[in-house]
C-alpha cells in the first residue's frame, strides 16, 4: 500500500518576497531570526529580506558551507538571546538547513545529533519545532520544501535529520532572487537539482505521484541548466530552475540513492570542503551504470523525456552535459584524497539514502564507485 503527503504552502513567482510579511502572520512569526550566509549579504539579497523584517530582527550570517551542528547550536544562541518566535531561512541549502536545525533545537533538547535519522532520531522529532520560512536563493537543493537537514557533524559524519516538524510552513521561492548566480554556481547547483530528480525517479519505492513531478523536473533542468549557466539574467531559464529545484526536492517523497549516499560522505569531510552539487554531478554517471541492471525501463523513459537519441546512453549523457557546463568530471579534479574512499565507503552504507537506491550496494559496491568517479 502506498502512503502518499504533499507537502507545504509554496508562493513561487517574481517578487514572491513582497509577502513575506505576510507568510510571517499565517506561520505565527513575529520576531524572527534571519539565518543566511556571508556570500548572500555580500550579494546584497539579506539587506532586501532584513528591510522586510520587523526593526532590529536578528541575524545570523556565519553558515559555512556545510552547516554543521557548532553552527547550528551558535545560530540558537542568537534565536535565544534575540527573543525568537520563528525562522526566516534565505540562502542555499546550507543556511535553509542550518535553520531547520535552529528551528528544532528551539523547542528540542539538545543535542542536535540524537536526532539524525540513521541513528533512530525521526522518532524523538515532536511537531511543535519552531515555525520556519524558507527562501532559496539558488535552484538545487529544494530544501525549501524538504522535511530534512543534512548536518556535518563533530565526528566526521555528514547525517540527515529528518522529522514532519521541520518542514519549512511557508516556502517563498522567487526567481528575482537567483538572476545574480554566478555561471559556474548556477552549473553547480542545477545539477543538484537534476540529480534529485533522477534518483528519485529511479527509486525502487512506489510513489507515481513523486515519480511523474521527478520526471517533469529533469526535463525542465536539462532543457534549462545550459542557458541560465550562459546568460545568469535570463528570466525564464532562472524561473524553470527554481522550479525544477523545487520539485526534486518534491520527490524526495520517493527516496535518494547511492550518488547522495557517497556525495553526503564525501561532504562531510572538513578539511576539504567540496561542494555537494558537484559532487553529484561527478558521482552520477558511474552510479547510473551501477544501477542499471535494477531500473527496468526507466532509463529508457528518462532517455525518450530528455529527447536523447536511442543511440546516446544516460551515463555518458550526463558526463558530458556536466562537462559542456564547465564542471569537474573526476573527483580527483575536485581534489578528493583515495585515503579517504574506505572510510567515506563505510558511511555510505549506513547513509538513510542506500537504503532507497535502485540496487543494493555494499561497502565494496562504493569503493568501486568512488574509483570509477576517480
Amino acid at each position: 500500500m502506498a502512503i502518499i503527503s504533499y507537502l507545504t504552502t509554496i508562493r513561487f513567482d517574481f517578487g514572491a518576497i513582497a509577502h513575506l510579511a505576510e507568510d510571517m502572520a499565517a506561520a505565527g512569526i513575529t520576531r524572527p531570526l534571519l539565518v543566511t550566509d556571508k556570500g548572500v549579504v555580500a550579494a546584497g539579497l539579506a539587506a532586501r529580506i532584513t528591510a522586510l523584517l520587523p526593526p532590529g530582527s536578528p541575524v545570523f550570517d556565519d553558515t559555512p558551507a556545510n552547516p554543521t551542528e557548532e553552527a547550528v547550536m551558535l545560530a540558537l544562541e542568537v534565536y535565544r538571546a534575540g527573543g525568537c518566535d520563528g525562522v526566516v531561512a534565505l540562502g542555499g541549502g546550507s543556511p535553509l538547513d542550518l535553520a531547520k536545525g535552529v528551528a528544532l533545537l528551539a523547542t528540542h533538547a539538545p543535542p542536535l545529533r540524537q536526532y539524525a535519522f540513521i541513528l533512530g532520531g525521526l522518532k524523538l522529532v515532536r511537531p511543535d519545532a519552531a515555525p520556519l520560512i524558507a527562501i532559496p536563493t539558488t535552484a538545487g537543493t529544494g530544501s525549501e520544501v524538504g522535511r530534512g537537514a543534512v548536518i556535518s557533524f563533530s565526528d566526521g559524519r555528514k547525517m540527515s535529520v529528518i522529522g514532519p516538524a521541520m518542514m519549512p510552513k511557508r516556502a517563498i521561492c522567487d526567481p528575482e532572487l537567483t538572476l545574480g548566480l554566478p555561471p559556474m554556481l548556477t552549473a553547480a547547483t542545477g545539477m543538484d537539482a537534476l540529480t534529485h530528480c533522477i534518483e528519485c525517479y529511479i527509486s525502487p519505492l512506489e510513489n507515481p505521484p513523486a515519480g511523474a513531478i521527478a520526471l517533469d523536473g529533469a526535463v525542465r533542468a536539462v532543457t534549462f541548466l545550459p542557458r541560465a549557466v550562459r546568460n545568469g539574467q535570463d528570466r525564464e531559464a532562472r524561473h524553470e530552475m527554481l522550479m525544477a529545484s523545487m520539485m526534486g526536492a518534491m520527490a524526495f517523497q520517493k527516496g535518494l540513492g547511492s550518488v547522495h549516499a557517497l556525495s553526503h560522505c564525501l561532504g562531510g569531510i572538513k578539511s576539504a570542503q567540496l561542494h555537494h552539487g558537484t559532487l553529484n554531478a561527478v558521482l552520477l554517471p558511474a552510479v547510473l551504470r551501477f544501477n542499471e541492471p535494477a531500473v527496468g525501463d526507466k532509463y529508457e523513459k528518462l532517455g525518450r523525456a530528455l529527447g536523447l537519441p536511442a543511440n546516446v546512453r544516460l551515463d555518458r549523457f550526463i558526463h558530458d552535459f556536466s562537462r559542456d557546463l564547465g564542471l569537474p568530471v573526476t573527483l580527483s579534479a575536485m581534489g578528493v584524497s583515495r585515503d579517504w574512499f574506505d572510510q567515506v565507503a563505510e558511511h555510505a552504507v549506513a547513509d538513510h539514502t542506500t537504503a532507497t537506491n535502485a540496487r543494493k550496494a555494499t561497502k565494496q559496491d562504493y569503493l568501486a564507485l568512488l574509483e570509477e568517479s576517480f
